[in-house]
This record gives C-alpha cells, structure tokens and sequence, in this order.
C-alpha cells in the first residue's frame, strides 16, 4: 500500500519556524526520526518511509502554500496513489494552537493550499490533518500572524504534537480514517 504524505508550507530559511509551515515540521521530524534524507524532486522535496508494509512518501511541496495542489497532484500522478490514500497535513487558524483534527474530506477552510489542491485534483476527497495555530491577531494582521514565528511556548510544544500527527497518519493507514480520527483528533492542554 503506497500513501502520499503532503505536508504544507512554504520554502526559505525565512519561513522555517512559522505558523504556516505545520506541514513540514511534522515531515522534517518523522524523516528524523526514521533516519532518511529529503531528495529535491520535481516540484518538491521527498522521502520515503516503509512502516509495517505500508509505504509513505513524504512531500514537501517547493511550490509554494498557494500552488501547493501542482506539487501534489504530479507526486500523486507519478506514484500511482489513490486519492483516499493521499494524506495532506496544514496548519489552521480557525482551531486553537494545539488542536489536531483528521477529516476524510471537506472543504479548504479557507486554508489557500487546500483550495489549490482541492482545485488542482478537481476533488475534496483527500483525507487531511489540520494543525490549529489560533487566530491572535488583529483585524488586518492574518498574513503576518500566520507568516510569524512560533512562540517560545509554541516551540516547546511542537516535537509532542509533530509526534501526534505522525502516529495519527501511522493509524490512519493501519486502521482507517475513521478509528485514525479517534487517535488524532484532540483539543489542545488548557494552560495553567
């Protein structure tokens, strides 16, 4: 079984640590993890990961967040992947930083690289993870909030929610979208 893992962000040292780049933080982490290296590809980075008989590769789109649907829709095209066995990871602001929520389809959510890809495949049928970052900012300040560096507090707590959603896309192809939802779909720790 193949799956094409697309994490979104955009490319350059400058948008490294940003709100926007969820999706490559948490490949960057589980390409760590297992030990492989990202090759430069057509359109985007990948990697490849075999787990349990399953095997992932990891896209990070060079496309940039806008076009991110280009980059997905040649590695899904190249790979021979089902589109329900394409898994998109994002980031969020509609969900408070630190929840997590899998769905097997639905709309962009006013997330641009979900609607160019929903756009480019000509389908919303992709299972995706969807990374909240919150929404602190002020009327006018969303290009810069979600282009903004992680807080100190946000940093912290990036390795275990990186963690998070590798198990869930793990679960996801071990079990199925709808019992990977249970393992994944999480509000975020309330504060002390």
């Amino acid at each position: 079984m193949n799956y094409l893992v697309a994490g979104l962000g955009n490319i350059g040292a400058e948008y490294a640590c940003t709100r926007h780049n969820m999706g490559f933080m948490v490949l960057d982490a589980w390409a760590q993890a297992s030990n492989v290296v990202f090759k430069s590809g057509r359109y985007g980075d990948v990697a490849e990961i075999s787990f349990k008989g399953r095997k992932f590769t990891l896209l990070k789109p060079s496309t940039y967040m806008n076009l991110s649907g280009k980059a997905v829709r040649y590695w899904m095209q190249e790979l021979n992947v089902p589109i329900e066995n394409v898994l998109v990871i994002s980031d969020d602001l509609n969900l408070p930083f630190g929840a997590v929520r899998m769905r097997k389809n639905g709309s962009d959510g006013g997330h641009n690289g979900l609607k160019n890809i929903i756009e480019l495949l000509g389908s919303d049928a992709f299972p995706r993870i969807r990374m909240g970052i919150g929404n602190d900012f002020l009327r006018g300040q969303q290009v810069d909030f979600v282009l903004g560096q992680l807080t100190e507090e946000e940093a912290e707590q990036m390795p275990e929610l990186c963690k998070k959603v590798v198990e869930g896309v793990k679960a996801f192809a071990l079990m199925g979208p709808e019992r990977a939802m249970n393992v994944v779909n999480t509000k975020p720790k309330r504060q002390e």
